[in-house]
């Protein structure tokens, strides 16, 4: 049952700056103990507002992460997708939920959600810049295509100019709607395709990184042996860091866009990744970014640092400023808490695996989250990739119990006390792995999981 916080809210209907990051892993920001990157404005957010030390995407990949976000649903409700949640033209979106109840609505950025019909601007969207069906650019300097334009970014690519980046061409477009639009209620969707790959960023900025890097002496192996895979141990990629510097540059102009405007009191802004920092790769296909220690592995695995992502909500006056919270949040979980938080109607058939977590923000008595749940069958290429075989995972918001499936071995973690998974506790309590094995299943059954 979905929970509806008690109280009115403002009166005016808040404004909704989502902000979401690709790949940027759990411990890629200073906030959350990155001694490499610096991250002021996401800090700052942070003291600003409430941060989520229990906080998951809903896929350990872009899509199915992003179809989460979008419909309120998991992916595995997909039956026939390949991609682990290419999106219908039926669903009705987020956007369209806000674009109904009268928001000004904006997309920039990465879709990769599936073909036009599905692009942003037939999904809610009054504007969509960059959206569409690929999942990244060829480079992030202009003119982002490659020489078949088979990548260029739509939108930008008449109207940029040589030596444009493209985070920064993204931040103008929503800066540019957040003036156009400061009179009514709007709805921003910035999708930021960095930090994903390919690594670029501007020079400054890697220059800079490099000088703290050689300052920094790194302890320990520089990869660990996972599986096929290697997971990298050190933030010491320079260029990555300048991407994740360019992230925050971002931040801090929408901030100051809307306090510049005086919208800051009346507007709410979600920051968050749509999965774990690309740190675990198998040996052939290198591509390691960052590291996400204390968390074990990375983008495409089923442990903590394929799926547990940063997440800080502020919202002055209403969320207590500087404050943390352990309640479990899930990619599903947007949809139905952004509708309770601006006092719209939920819409409980579309947004069928959201919890509100309306409450734990406003500091109201909060329900604990039902147990979370992922499901990923990696196949081909990408399983030669990533390393990582398939399986399902419970968490019940202390233990995570993971099933996988060519194997049929069976891993528990109290995740709480054992971040880094590195005590399978599954023989010490059988019961614990019974009980939650049962919930899995049932699950399974309900969205129409066939494992083989």
């Amino acid at each position: 049952m979905l929970c509806t916080p008690s109280t009115a809210f403002a009166q005016a209907k808040p404004n909704i700056v989502f902000f979401l990051v690709d790949d940027l892993g759990w411990a890629d920001t200073a906030s959350n103990g990155s001694k490499i990157y610096k991250t002021p404005n996401i800090d700052e957010l942070a003291n600003e507002g409430m941060s989520f030390n229990r906080a998951y995407a809903a896929h350990p990949l872009c899509i199915g992460s992003r179809f989460a976000l979008m419909t309120g649903k998991y992916p595995a409700r997909i039956k026939k997708s390949k991609k682990f949640g290419t999106m219908q033209p039926k669903e009705k979106t987020m956007a369209e939920a806000f674009k109904a109840q009268g928001y000004s609505t904006f997309f920039a950025g990465k879709w990769h959600l599936g073909k036009r019909d599905a692009y942003p601007e037939n999904q809610g969207f009054d504007v969509n810049v960059g959206g569409h069906d690929k999942g990244a650019p060829a480079h992030y300097f202009y003119p982002y295509g490659d020489n078949d334009n088979d990548r260029k970014v739509p939108g930008l690519d008449l109207v940029d100019k040589k030596g444009d980046y493209l985070t920064d061409s993204l931040t103008d477009k929503a800066t540019a709607f957040i003036r156009k639009n400061k009179d009514k209620p709007f709805f921003l969707y910035l999708s930021h395709y960095a930090v994903h790959v390919p690594i670029e960023s501007k020079e400054v900025d890697k220059q800079q990184a490099q000088q703290r890097i050689d300052k920094h002496n790194f302890s320990g192996p520089a990869y660990k042996e996972l599986g096929p895979a290697k997971q990298k141990m050190h933030q010491d990629n320079a260029t990555y860091a300048g991407m994740v510097k360019s992230i925050d540059d971002s931040l801090g102009d929408i901030v100051k866009q809307l306090d510049a405007l005086n919208l800051s009191n009346n507007t709410i802004i979600v920051f968050t990744s749509d999965n774990g920092g690309e740190s675990t790769k198998t040996t052939a296909y290198g591509g390691k970014a960052t590291s996400n220690l204390p968390l074990k592995a990375g983008k495409c695995w089923l442990y903590e640092g394929g799926i547990r992502v940063p997440l800080v909500v502020k919202w002055p006056g209403k969320i207590a400023p500087n404050s943390t919270s352990t309640h479990s949040v899930t990619g599903t979980d947007y949809y139905p808490t952004l509708l309770n938080l601006a006092s719209l109607p939920e819409q409980p058939s579309q947004h069928l695996d959201g919890q509100s977590y309306a409450n734990a923000l406003l500091n109201k008595s909060q329900a604990s989250r039902p147990p979370m749940f992922w499901h990923f069958k990696t196949q081909g290429h990408l399983a030669r990739v990533c390393g990582t075989p398939s399986g399902t995972v419970i968490n019940d918001g202390q233990h995570k119990l993971i099933n996988w499936y060519q194997s049929g071995n069976i891993e528990l973690y109290n995740v709480n006390k054992d971040i880094g998974e590195t005590n399978n506790i599954a023989k010490k309590k059988p019961q614990v792995a019974k009980q939650l094995m049962i919930k899995l299943q049932a699950w399974q059954n309900d969205v129409g999981i066939a494992v083989k």
